[in-house]
This record gives structure tokens, C-alpha cells and sequence, in this order.
């Protein structure tokens, strides 16, 4: 049988034809995480992959691509092809925050990507000295209007979620805080430990022992829902200030124009594989609170997300060149 360039580019053709035509996914898919292995956005890809990988009989390679706050996975993805073969677990830094923090972004977090599924959120506590005279959150913002600039709050770092809900606070508040930035998240503890800080809002995992052994005071949760991890805790909210909600949150999202088929798979196998006890377990365990959200909500939470932390980062000074 004689083979002719004819027959194998006609071969080649319906190959193509044939590979496009199966439902996605039909290969692995690419997932960049915009942190380091063992990141809370690290951890919640990993425990979503396996039940991801049996619903939709494809693999999911986790790219971890860490560096410039999250925007080089972000920028990544951007520019890859809208095919659903490549995408990332976007945070509230990646998607509203770096926006107004940084003075140039190589993508847009709205005009750039396509929204596929919340999975997930990370509030804080807030968290006081003993030492502080303050027994409940109402006294002690009325200790910052009485002392204004003398309360004290330390983070991980200038433009993290850890900082800038000290400065949502503070501004619902209507109350006036230094901000003390640290080099990480323990080293700001350390520092509210030894009586350097006032108050903190730290994360749960880190913080709650602490508050269990006495040795600091909790006042609230930042996030919209108590939390599971100490349910006995109020949110910020109910305890004194209606509207205040500030939480580190994961969601997957891709480039812009990506297939709606490829959408509606990817969204429905993370969401499915958050109702399954086994990812509920792992997520608890990280301090990772199951909240989903189909393509249509995210899209809302992060256009509503931009604006609010648009004015809390200008109302903090804080800029990265």
C-alpha cells in the first residue's frame, strides 16, 4: 500500500477533527497556583484533584508559580490559550486587592480571565494582648477613639489580607491604628505575644491555640459566617460592626473566553468534590472554610471585592512599584 503526503495530511486532519470533538476535557489541565507548596491556595487545589480528576477522567497538573504577590501565575494564565486547559487558583489578592496595590498589572483581573468556581475562604481573628485594657470589641474601639494613633497592629506584610482588615477595621471603626508590618506571620505573633503589638488579625489556625491557652483575647471573626473552627466566636459584624467582612478567599478562573463547556465541567466537578466529607476534613484541618460558588456569583464577588478593597488600599498608603 502506497502512502502518499496526501493521505497522511487527510489522516492528520480527522485526527484533529476527531480530538476536537471529544468533550472536555480530553487531556490533563494545567492549574497554576500563584504561592509556593504548601500555601493555603497549594493546599486547597490538592485536596480538590483527586475527586476533580474521578468526575472528570482527566488529571490536573499543579504549577505552582510563585513570586510578585501572585502575579506571575496570574499573568500566565492570562496569557495562555481560552481553551480550559490551563488555569489557576485565583485569590483575593491575585483578583481584587493587587489592583490598586500595584501601580502596573500585566493583566486585568476582570477583562483578562473567565470566573469558573469559588471553593473556599480563609478569614482572620481578632486578637489582643491581655495586657490591653480592653475586655470586648466595643471597648476596644472606644479605647482607639479615646487614644487615636496609639493602638498598635501588626501583619505579614504591607497589602496582605492580614493588614489591610486591620484598615477596614479601623476605618468602619472610624478609629485610628499604626500599622506595624513584620517579615511573616510569625514573627507578627511573636511580636503581639511579647507585648511589641496591641492587636493582630491573625489567622485562625496560628491564633486559636493561643486563645485556648489564655494568652491572647479573641474579640470576633472577620469573615461573613462564624466560623466552624470556633463557632462560639461572633463575626466582627455581630459584635459591632454590620457590613464588616474581610477573608482571604480561593477560587479557580481561567483566561477570558474560554469555552462554556469547559466552564461548566470545571465548575461542577469543584463543586462537587466540595460536598464530599474527605475534601471537607482537609480543608478544615488547613484552617480553610468550604464556601462554594458557581462562575456567575464569583464573577459578582469579584467585581464587588475590587471596589471595596480599591478603597482600603488607597485609604492605607500602601503601594508596591
Amino acid at each position: 500500500m502506497r502512502i502518499t503526503l496526501r493521505t497522511i495530511l487527510f489522516a492528520a486532519a480527522v485526527l484533529a477533527a476527531t480530538a476536537h470533538a471529544q468533550p472536555y476535557p480530553n487531556r490533563p489541565v494545567r492549574v497554576y497556583i500563584p504561592f509556593t507548596a504548601g500555601s493555603a491556595a497549594d493546599i486547597i487545589m490538592r485536596a480538590l484533584e483527586p475527586q476533580m480528576r474521578e468526575k472528570l477522567g482527566q488529571s490536573f497538573i499543579i504549577d505552582n508559580r510563585g513570586g510578585a504577590g501572585g502575579n506571575i501565575a496570574a499573568e500566565l494564565t492570562a496569557k495562555s490559550p481560552a481553551d480550559g486547559y490551563s488555569v489557576m487558583m485565583a485569590t483575593v489578592g491575585t483578583h481584587a486587592i493587587n489592583l490598586a496595590l500595584y501601580s502596573k498589572l500585566p493583566f486585568h483581573p476582570q477583562r483578562d480571565f473567565t470566573p469558573v468556581a469559588l471553593v473556599g475562604e480563609n478569614p482572620n481573628i481578632l486578637v489582643i494582648n491581655p495586657v490591653v485594657p480592653a475586655k470586648s470589641i466595643q471597648e476596644l474601639i472606644a479605647l482607639g477613639k479615646a487614644r487615636p494613633g496609639q493602638l498598635n497592629y501588626g501583619s505579614s506584610g504591607s497589602g496582605t489580607t492580614v493588614h489591610l482588615s486591620g484598615e477596614l477595621f479601623a476605618s468602619v471603626a472610624g478609629i485610628k491604628m499604626v500599622h506595624v508590618p513584620y517579615k511573616g506571620a510569625t514573627e507578627s505573633l511573636t511580636a503581639l505575644l511579647g507585648g511589641q503589638l496591641d492587636l493582630m488579625f491573625a489567622s485562625l489556625s496560628s491564633a486559636i491555640p493561643l486563645v485556648k491557652a489564655g494568652r491572647l483575647r479573641a474579640f470576633g471573626v472577620t469573615g461573613e459566617r462564624r466560623s466552624p473552627s470556633i463557632p462560639e466566636m461572633p463575626t466582627i459584624a455581630e459584635a459591632a460592626l454590620p457590613g464588616y467582612s474581610a477573608s482571604a478567599w480561593f477560587g479557580i478562573v481561567g483566561p477570558a473566553g474560554m469555552p462554556p463547556a469547559a466552564v461548566t465541567a470545571l465548575s461542577n466537578a469543584a463543586l462537587a468534590a466540595l460536598q464530599t466529607q474527605e475534601v471537607k476534613d482537609r480543608l478544615f484541618a488547613s484552617g480553610v472554610e468550604v464556601r462554594p460558588m458557581p462562575a456567575d456569583e464569583f464573577a459578582r464577588l469579584i467585581d464587588s471585592e475590587i471596589k471595596k478593597w480599591a478603597q482600603v488600599v488607597k485609604a492605607s498608603g500602601a503601594k508596591v512599584d
